[in-house]
């Protein structure tokens, strides 16, 4: 390796690791320092509040619903884009997209004029006791609104790059559909759909523009963690708002090392490819 060629590989490795260290690990380092520098009860006594715990669990609530709903869809979408022929499809395509190239703030808005008490939908819904907007059901629907695009995105491309052969095979050799897609496409597909739900999952935890729209920011019943980080930080509570950011970034690193580790032992074990071999739970009208 000449001179030349060792200074652009040592050039580019400095500039990627400086360039993450001065957009992710410092400012993640200094938010620790500040947060626990002046001990642990401030932090603590912000995370624990009552305030506090309801964020907490409130942002687990939305995230608990929207991830696995949006798991369902984005399997179903991407089966239907690839797999069958349809007109519209290209709409269909721009549709998933939407929240990729909508502002959350836009998206929150949005919402608010179909399920608020003067929009299309909120005052026949508000006339039978359904409160959608400043409640928790309007959480939830920014929250899937948001997330929505991501399993879509990361299972589509594994399902044309496995192509058609092994569940063509499935249904020669007698199975059904749903058998099909249990025993030959979804293990074919799991590490994009884990992917996709990883993705929607951290992007759900910390959505933050959508919610603060349809939320209404009440302490204690429609504030979640971003909410909260943004509600210490306006009061002048600082510690307390680095404490609140911190569970998020601890949650999503864990959701990650999750992940990791589980994909380490799937390989470790040396998982077989999904078996197209009939049995006798797959193969119909055979002695």
């Amino acid at each position: 390796m000449t001179t030349s060629e060792r200074l652009v590989k040592y050039g580019l490795r400095s500039i990627a690791i400086g360039y993450l260290a001065a957009i992710l690990v410092i400012p993640l380092g200094i938010m620790f320092w500040k947060t626990f520098g002046e001990g642990l009860a401030g932090p603590i006594e912000t995370v624990t509040s009552e305030e506090g715990l309801h964020a907490f669990w409130m942002t687990m609530l939305c995230a608990g619903i929207a991830v696995p709903l949006n798991t369902i869809f984005g399997v179903a979408a991407a089966l239907v884009l690839v797999r069958q022929k349809m007109r519209g499809k290209a709409f269909l395509n721009v549709l998933i997209d939407l929240p990729f190239a909508v502002s959350p703030v836009v998206i929150g808005l949005s919402l608010l004029l179909v399920y608020g008490e003067q929009g299309w939908l909120g005052g026949t819904l508000s006339d039978v006791g359904i409160e959608i907007i400043f409640s928790t059901p309007g959480l939830v629907l920014a929250t899937i609104f948001v997330s929505l695009p991501f399993v879509v995105r990361e299972v589509q491309p594994v399902l044309q790059e496995i192509g058609t052969d092994q569940e063509e095979a499935s249904s020669t050799l007698g199975a059904t559909s749903w058998q099909t897609f249990w025993r030959i496409t979804l293990p074919s597909i799991r590490w994009g759909l884990t992917y996709g739900v990883v993705l929607a999952t951290a992007r759900a935890l910390g959505e933050y523009g959508a919610v603060a729209v349809v939320s209404g920011k009440i302490s204690g019943q429609t504030e979640t963690l971003p909410l909260l980080v943004e509600n210490e930080y306006a009061n002048f509570n600082t510690e307390g708002a680095y404490a609140a950011a911190i569970v998020l970034a601890l949650i999503a690193i864990t959701v990650l090392v999750a992940m990791n580790l589980i994909r380490r032992r799937s390989e470790q074990a040396g998982e077989p490819e999904p078996n197209i071999e009939p049995d006798p739970g797959m193969v119909r009208g055979r002695d």
